[in-house]
C-alpha cells in the first residue's frame, strides 16, 4: 500500500502526541494504556497503529495472551481482570458508537473501576488514539512506516 500523503502539521502532530502522553501517564497504567490502544486500532483496522502499539505493549510486559486475546476479550474469561473489561468495553463504545451513543450501563461499569481522574485520563486515551486511527487510516499510512 502506498500512503495517499505522509504530511502532518508537526504542530498537530505534537499536539496528538502530548494529549496522548498526557493520557497515559494520568491513567499511570501502562499495559492497560496499550490494551486500549490495541483494541481501538483493531477496530478501526489501522495497521500502522496496531505495529506500534503491539511493539509497545509488549515491552511494557502486556502478555502474550492477552494480546492474543484481546479481539475476543469478552470470552476470554480471567485473562483481563474486571477493571480491564471495563476500560475495554469503554473504549469498544466510544470507538464504534454503535448505538450513536455510549451507553449508560457501560460508561457506569467503567466509573466503578476508574476515579474522576483516571476516568477523564482513559477518555482522553481513547479519544486520542481514535484521532490517530482516523488520520493514519485515511492517508493509508503502512505498518511499520518512518515517513508520516
Amino acid at each position: 500500500m502506498t500512503a495517499r500523503t505522509t504530511f502532518l502539521d508537526d504542530r498537530v502532530r505534537a499536539s496528538l502526541q502530548a494529549v496522548g502522553a498526557a493520557a497515559k501517564r494520568g491513567l499511570g497504567d501502562t499495559g492497560l494504556a496499550e490494551l486500549v490502544q490495541v483494541r481501538a486500532s483493531q477496530l478501526n483496522h489501522c495497521a500502522f497503529c496496531l505495529d506500534l502499539h503491539l511493539g509497545i505493549a509488549r515491552k511494557q510486559g502486556v502478555s502474550e495472551r492477552q494480546l492474543d486475546l484481546l479481539t475476543a476479550w469478552e470470552e476470554a474469561g480471567d485473562v483481563f481482570d474486571a477493571r480491564e473489561r471495563a476500560a475495554l468495553a469503554l473504549t469498544e463504545a466510544v470507538t464504534v458508537l454503535t448505538e450513536g451513543f455510549v451507553p449508560d450501563a457501560v460508561y457506569e461499569e467503567a466509573a466503578r473501576h476508574f476515579d474522576a481522574d483516571g476516568l477523564a485520563h482513559l477518555l482522553a486515551l481513547i479519544a486520542t488514539i481514535n484521532a490517530w486511527n482516523r488520520l493514519m487510516v485515511t492517508r493509508r499510512i503502512p505498518a511499520g512506516s518512518t515517513e508520516w
